[in-house]
């Protein structure tokens, strides 16, 4: 099939170094760490955040793919690439941090000061040179890819029956306490591998007349609610274990699963670029499936159950979820979307659903903060019923949106950053 992208360079030379696993370790994971580190410092919001660290391993990848030569590159195959792996991702995920985040230069000079010194790597490595020029091309290919447009409008939304409009918030503060919707411009960034933004758009939500709607309104009326009889202490501490930044939740599992599990480089790497690129593309096709259909949240849903035209749903006026309604439409699950993206990738990068592995969320309000997960699906399942006990999103949002990001990550896996001796995938999902 013809790549959407073209690899930035050519190359016929190449010499692969051993590194330790030590060193394997730290140059992949450490550097992960330190990326969530600086996309928290930034105040990145979750949807430009899940961009974000995928703009920083695709670099690590190439730069790594390069001297190893096991795996097609994402977009740079370095000429001449040579030097030690490991000094190839650190250059590579120091000089992206720092295209992104130029305001942290000091920082991130001494995390890469500080990575080098711990693991006895030269700073004069020929590896450093691999890891700028895959930064410095990730970089100019993203450059004007739409995260960051100028005065963008608010979107407010309809106040349509059906439709979404701000929402009342929980948090403390004057009334209204409204805002509008968050990031819309995520639904139109250009894409890391789908063809175009709406590639896996879903169907449209449930018919406000359907036994379905009135199945998942009454569902998540009754468990999702802050004063919910029937929801159980365990489904409210998973509620709010999932109530954390997805694309941020997901990277300490990451790191957790690369350090117990992978013991080579290339394919530490290649496991954070595929697992990074599939969150950050079903982030977009999330957002563009949301803002195309608007639909509205639980909390406004509810209060007005009398005017949906569906004699199944029962208005309760003064309704309120277990946390905050986040400011933007329903449908798909955003949380579910990504969830569903990397266990899938996950699931095909290590060919079982069966793997033993731990997350932990910085939630205050949960009280147990690592969770420990036998199965990739077990975590999928997870957020789709936390989604619905915190009282944010409808079980079919949340199926819907895993599915949504399962189409997205076969996509990147048959696609993108294979085998060099794998053949060729033409399916779309």
């Amino acid at each position: 099939m013809n790549k959407i992208l073209r690899w930035g360079l050519a190359s016929t030379v190449f010499v692969i170094l051993s590194v330790t696993s030590a060193q394997a370790a730290d140059a992949i994971s450490a550097w992960n760490q330190i990326s969530e580190t600086a996309v928290k410092t930034a105040g990145h919001p979750p949807p430009v955040a899940a961009l974000d660290f995928a703009i920083v391993h695709l670099a690590i990848y190439d730069a790594v793919a390069s001297i190893e030569r096991r795996y097609e590159p994402y977009y740079t195959l370095v000429p001449g690439a040579t030097g030690s792996p490991s000094a190839a991702a650190a250059k590579a995920g120091h000089d992206v941090l720092l295209g992104l985040f130029p305001a942290q230069k000091k920082m991130l000079d001494a995390d890469y000061a500080d990575f080098l010194a711990a693991n006895g790597i030269d700073p004069l490595d020929p590896a450093t040179a691999v890891g700028a020029r895959a930064a410095a091309n990730i970089l100019a290919l993203r450059a004007d890819d739409g995260r960051f447009p100028l005065n963008p409008p608010p979107f407010l939304g309809k106040n349509d029956i059906g439709q979404w409009r701000p929402t009342p918030s929980l948090l403390p503060g004057p009334p209204p306490r409204l805002a509008s919707g968050l990031t819309p411009w995520v639904a139109t960034v250009t894409p890391f591998t789908m063809y175009s933004d709406s590639q896996f758009r879903v169907d449209p939500p449930p018919g406000l007349g359907s036994r379905l709607w009135a199945d998942d309104y009454k569902e998540t009326m009754t468990l999702g609610s802050l004063t919910s009889t029937t929801r159980t202490a365990e489904q409210t501490e998973i509620g709010h274990f999932w109530a954390d930044s997805g694309p941020v939740l997901w990277q300490n599992a990451l790191r957790y699963i690369s350090d117990t599990y992978l013991h080579d480089t290339g394919d530490r790497a290649r496991m954070f670029a595929l697992a990074e690129a599939a969150m950050a593309d079903a982030q977009i096709a999330c957002w563009e499936s949301k803002y195309f259909y608007s639909f509205w949240r639980p909390i406004t849903a509810i209060r007005l159950g009398d005017q949906d035209g569906n004699p199944a749903t029962v208005v309760d006026p003064d309704w309120q979820p277990l946390i905050n309604t986040p400011n933007f439409p329903e449908y798909p699950s955003g949380h579910a979307d990504i969830s569903g993206a990397v266990s899938h990738m996950l699931r095909l990068f290590f060919k079982s659903d069966e793997l033993k592995f731990q997350m932990t969320t910085t939630n205050a309000l949960a009280l147990q903060k690592t969770r420990t997960f036998t199965r990739f699906s077990q975590a999928e399942q997870e957020v789709i019923d936390a989604r619905v006990y915190v009282g944010i999103h409808y079980r079919n949002s949340d199926t819907t949106a895993q599915a949504q990001g399962r189409r997205v990550s076969n996509w990147v896996f048959r696609h993108y950053m294979r085998s060099v001796d794998e053949p060729e995938h033409d399916s779309e999902d």
